[in-house]
């Protein structure tokens, strides 16, 4: 329809010149309208005519031809800018993509390590210089055994202070961190937690190292940090995510292991062993328990798989009854 295609390249033309949108944006624009333009065409029903029965049909296709949710919300998005524009044109009298939502997108699990790998992980000692082994080892048994997050573990100071964001006490077994919201918690700190601690502060030294101090970083922060580098300075996020990425590695964990796995591995390991979902919300700081109950579904994986390896009946599935 040579109208509709008149429409859709003055719309491309809007968003590029007046709306300065990334070359990238508008070529997915365009190819987002040329779907529509088809669905048009196939249903004999010119753009301007197009109403919302319409599009919910096309997006029950697209959903059925396996077309995610997270893609059917973009498309989506496209179509609905192009009509706001036609509206603003005087072309169309109302949006028909306002009030259609793309489907929802089952949530993935947390992947969270087994037990066997958790504990292979945890327990592995690589031939690292001696100082980066105390420090990793110390970083995993917190992560892992405590269920911190990546930010929490990194705020942590040597000693408690009224600027501190977060600090371990050794007598106590307790870890005081400030999470999401600046929301403070205490969580307990394991027997094989504070030993690890324990060879990482023999060794970390009054300033981690002796070198000198990048311009950016302070002596006093330096001095605080529980977890330093190299150079002196506070342990970065994205170090972490390093250093546990080639542990794994090292360690011969099948799956790459970020920090976020092992509080995930934690808390699916707690409950597991638990089934007091309201502690392990209490151990992670979720503000909110429905936040946490993803892992009643972790935890029936592993229920489900328990029963498959072991139970007569489940070898009968898919087999034709006599």
């Amino acid at each position: 329809m040579p109208e509709a295609t008149a429409l859709v390249e003055k719309y491309l033309e809007y968003v590029r010149v007046e709306k300065r949108l990334a070359s990238r944006t508008v070529e997915l624009y365009a190819l987002d309208l040329g779907k529509l333009q088809r669905y048009a065409a196939q249903a004999s029903v010119d753009l301007l005519a197009v109403r919302n029965p319409h599009i919910r049909r096309w997006v029950a296709q697209m959903h059925s031809g396996g077309r995610s949710g997270r893609g059917i919300a973009l498309i989506l998005s496209g179509w609905r800018g192009f009509y706001a524009w036609l509206g603003r044109q005087g072309l169309v009298a109302s949006n028909p993509v306002q009030d259609v939502r793309s489907p929802k997108a089952p949530k993935p699990l947390p992947k969270a390590l087994g037990v066997d790998d958790a504990v292979q992980f945890a327990d592995f000692q690589s031939d690292d210089d001696p100082w980066l082994e105390a420090r990793d080892c110390a970083m995993v048994e917190l992560l892992y055994g405590s269920g911190l997050r990546v930010g929490e573990l990194i705020g942590l100071d040597v000693e408690a202070s009224s600027t501190a964001r977060g600090w371990v006490d050794l007598q106590a077994a307790e870890a005081h961190v400030l999470g999401k919201g600046s929301k403070r918690r205490t969580v307990p700190v394991g027997k094989t937690a504070i030993a690890a601690l324990e060879r990482w502060l023999a060794l970390r030294g009054p300033m981690g190292t002796a070198q000198a101090l990048p311009v950016h970083a302070t002596q006093a922060d330096a001095a605080r940090a529980l977890f330093n580098g190299r150079n002196g300075t506070r342990l970065t996020a994205q170090s972490v995510w390093q250093r546990l990425r080639r542990r794994s590695l090292q360690a011969g964990v099948v799956t790459p292991v970020h920090p976020h796995m092992l509080r995930h591995s934690f808390a699916s390991h707690v409950l597991q062993s638990s089934g007091d979902l309201r502690a392990v919300q209490e151990l992670l700081g979720h503000a909110n328990i429905t936040t946490t109950q993803v892992y009643t579904r972790l935890d029936f994986q592993h229920l489900a798989k328990a029963y498959d390896a072991a139970h007569p009946r489940a070898h009968l599935k898919g087999k034709p009854k006599p």
